[in-house]
This record gives C-alpha cells, structure tokens and sequence, in this order.
C-alpha cells in the first residue's frame, strides 16, 4: 500500500474516531494540495476545545516534518481559533499528540518524533479528547 493511501486511510480512522468521542470532525483530504495555502489534516472540535491537527503515521520509523509544515499549522491554527497539535501513530499503537513547541528539532529546521518519545511523552486519544467517551447530545 502505498504511504499516501496509508495516510489517508490513518486520517480518516483518526476523524472516526474522534467523531465516536464526540467531536464534531472535518477532514481536508488535499491538505496542502488543493490550494496554494496549507491547511491542516484535520479540524476537530466539541464546544469547548478546538484543534487543528497534523496527523502523521508510521510503520515504525520517525515521523518527518518540515519546518514549513509546522509552522503553516501553527499559523492557520492563530488565526482559525484552534489549537495546534501534532497527531502521530506507529503501527500497532494509538494516536499520540504533542503541542508543536514540544517537539525535537532537527539541527536542519525541521521536527521529529521518534516512537518511543510519542509512547512516552506524547498525550494518548483517552486524554487529549477528555475521557473514554463523550455522551453525544440528540436534538438540536
């Protein structure tokens, strides 16, 4: 499978299941390529927290990003309302997330996460969306 149909495949499972936690989800599934300004992966929100997130995965091997990618997501989150995060996920584990400003930078400008990192310093799914669950309200 290539990593492009992998990626979109790992975005979408991270929309799900934020929607199962209650968020209200929005996918970009051309994020970067549709229009000359970069947006991100995902806008999740509930009400009270919103996130622009750059989702990456990985089978095993550090996740990229560049410093372009980053700082693009820092600045749409500035100005759309939402909080940046980094939404990362290494085959047989759960989504991770880390605020920008907590990642390794590589001595080239760009940022790093290694598996091991997102498994011990990164915010796990149960944490980052406030609970097992969220009651979705019915009715308007």
């Amino acid at each position: 499978m290539s990593s492009n149909r992998k990626g979109d495949r790992r975005e979408r499972e991270l929309v799900n299941a934020l929607d199962e936690a209650g968020f209200a989800v929005m996918r970009a599934p051309a994020s970067g390529s549709a229009t000359t300004r970069e947006l991100p992966d995902v806008l999740a929100g509930n009400g009270e927290v919103f996130y622009a997130i750059e989702a990456k995965a990985s089978s095993g091997r550090p996740i990229y990003l560049s410093g372009e990618e980053v700082e693009a997501l820092v600045y749409f989150s500035r100005n759309f309302g939402a909080k940046a995060r980094i939404a990362v996920r290494f085959d047989r584990e759960d989504w991770y997330f880390f605020h920008p400003g907590d990642l390794y930078v590589t001595d080239g400008g760009n940022y790093r996460v290694k598996k091991e990192t997102a498994l011990a310093e990164g915010e796990d799914f149960e944490s980052f969306t406030g609970g097992p669950t969220q009651t979705k309200l019915g009715g308007d």
